[in-house]
């Protein structure tokens, strides 16, 4: 720890510049990161919040619940009770003059099942007919507010924002919670048809052939676009781990090169080779802990500034495992020079 530090007073421009690369990097894989976390919430924040366990599909759906339709003889066979909530799914453009249009999704739900009952309002009320919605409030970016007239898709009938939710976005695009009535004319279908899936907080039991049932993770994964979205980032933020770890590793192999003399000298005075690689390893990790506390730091701060309707989520949990994946990688890249050091031969280098 002594030379570690002993070295970085020394030469404070080389080793100030390490930091800043690490600094460079942790601030990329961490803003990746948010990224990617923030990216996957728009994709499955309403799903999560509707805490559910299963969900009862058509079978020729493709696991995708805006495909899924089913008809009242489908939903006769089905369980109905407290634990479970029929929704109807449908892409929907919101208008209103003077106004961005928004692409939303809407989900019709029944009075009194238990999503209906369990939505947490930041502002408003529930639906009471089906010309009444509760919006995400990601509308309040495009100057949607409280009680707001607008129209949906081509249709001539007005609807009213009744209300507002938080965090409720279904495959990227912000929720409208309106009645199941109003679905069918948002779908275009006809009367036989009342719901596209039925959902279920305890595991269902049914006899039906034509329906399928899935449990949350199946859903989620179906979504289109998720998993591939999500292992592009996976890959970027791996290799820039890996890119990280030949980084340092290069640096102090040159580092090491260039004191061979001085490792020469240390060694002929009867100082261990395990100290001198000790000293190597406690550089990189310091180094390296230095520039991801100060990335962290920055990533902070650039949070601050962010505005809300980026698709950015930092959650603590996962830049942690990023910060400790950083560190192991220095650890990894701090090996290179070890066996360098353990061959230095003081005679041979102090007469060359």
């Amino acid at each position: 720890m002594f030379l570690a530090l002993k070295e970085f007073r020394y030469e404070k421009l080389r080793y100030s510049l390490i930091v800043v690369m690490f600094l460079l990097i942790s601030y990329l894989i961490f803003i990746l990161t948010g990224l990617a976390f923030g990216l996957a919430n728009q994709n499955t924040n309403a799903i999560n919040n509707w805490h559910f366990k299963q969900i009862v599909l058509n079978q020729d759906a493709n696991v995708n619940l805006n495909q899924s339709l089913l008809t009242k003889e489908m939903v006769a066979t089905l369980p109905q009770n407290a634990h479970t909530a029929l929704i109807g799914q449908a892409s929907i453009v919101v208008k209103k003059p003077h106004h961005a249009n928004v692409g939303a999704s809407f989900i019709g739900l029944k009075p009194q099942q238990f999503i209906y009952r369990n939505l947490k309002l930041t502002a408003g009320k529930m639906p009471t007919n089906s010309h009444q919605l509760v919006v995400d409030e990601n509308f309040k970016n495009s100057g949607y507010h409280l009680n707001d007239t607008v129209t949906l898709n081509s249709l001539k009938d007005k609807f009213k924002i009744v209300g507002f939710v938080k965090n409720h976005q279904y495959n990227v695009a912000p929720v409208a919670y309106g009645q199941l009535t109003a679905w069918q004319n948002l779908k275009n279908v006809g009367p036989n048809f009342t719901a596209s899936a039925l959902l279920s907080k305890e595991k269902l039991h049914f006899k039906a052939t034509n329906l399928k049932t899935y449990s949350v993770t199946q859903l989620i994964n179906k979504l289109p676009g998720y998993s591939a979205q999500n292992l592009t980032f996976a890959l970027m933020i791996g290799f820039l781990l890996v890119i990280s770890l030949i980084i340092i590793a290069v640096f102090l192999y040159i580092i090491t090169i260039q004191k061979l003399p001085n490792y020469a000298v240390l060694r002929a005075q009867g100082i261990p080779a395990k100290t001198l690689v000790a000293t190597t390893i406690i550089q990189a990790m310091l180094l390296a802990l230095s520039g991801t506390i100060l990335g962290g730091l920055l990533t902070w701060l650039s949070a601050l500034f962010i505005p809300k309707a980026a698709p950015i989520f930092f959650d603590p949990v996962a830049l942690g495992l990023v910060a400790a994946g950083l560190l192991f990688a220095s650890l990894l890249g701090s090996l290179l020079p070890v066996r360098t050091i353990l061959k230095v031969d003081p005679v041979t280098v102090i007469n060359s």
